[in-house]
């Protein structure tokens, strides 16, 4: 047996640099695991907000994320109670605007999405633009969908620390999957 190879292999679009060892003719990986899968992969969470969920726009944005090749880990909906806006949003609960954003972001269920990729936080705060809408560059989800500061489509994790207690918050144990991304599908057709 042979060890110590480097080889590539198709993950997605694109091609990432694996260890493997030679046993005779074969090839053999080192078995995946939660753990290795993680360490490979960031993961982040984005809140899909009542005015994305109410607003038709909910699979236009889990799209851009797909497209820009992240993998769903969770994804789950629900209504956004009080004690769990109080604690989300800790850092401005005692501001004077917080009431409203308190009514606003109960007013519909939102979609809490588990996001995997390769430096999840930065790329998906990309995607998304700045928090103020009216200020997010057009092809960004909050340039084209946002309207202001608090009615702009969803809410980012900003930072991996942060992923990571947000991502405890609004996924129970179990609730977040590592699966191996291997099936490929035909493209869309739109029908006319």
């Amino acid at each position: 047996m042979e060890d110590g190879l480097s080889v590539y292999v198709r993950q997605g679009k694109g091609f990432v640099n694996r260890e493997a060892r030679m046993d005779g003719e074969n090839l053999l990986f080192p078995r995946a695991t939660a753990a290795t899968m993680r360490r490979e992969m960031d993961t982040t969470l984005v809140l899909l907000k009542p005015d994305c969920v109410s607003g038709r726009k909910v699979g236009e944005v889990i799209k851009r994320f797909e497209a820009a090749d992240f993998q769903i880990r969770g994804l789950k909906m629900f209504v956004a109670g009080a004690e769990l806006l109080r604690e989300h949003y800790a850092h401005i609960a005692d501001k004077p605007f917080f009431p409203e954003l308190e009514t606003f972001m109960s007013s519909t269920p939102v979609i809490a999405v588990a996001l995997a990729g390769d430096n999840a936080v930065e790329r998906v705060r990309t995607i998304i633009g700045p928090t103020d809408s009216k200020k997010a560059a057009p092809g960004t989800v909050r340039g084209d969908f946002g309207v202001d500061v608090m009615v702009n489509i969803v809410h980012a994790s900003d930072s991996n620390e942060n992923a990571a207690i947000e991502l405890e918050r609004f996924f129970a144990p179990g609730e977040l999957f590592d699966y191996a991304m291997r099936y490929e599908t035909k493209p869309a057709t739109v029908a006319s």
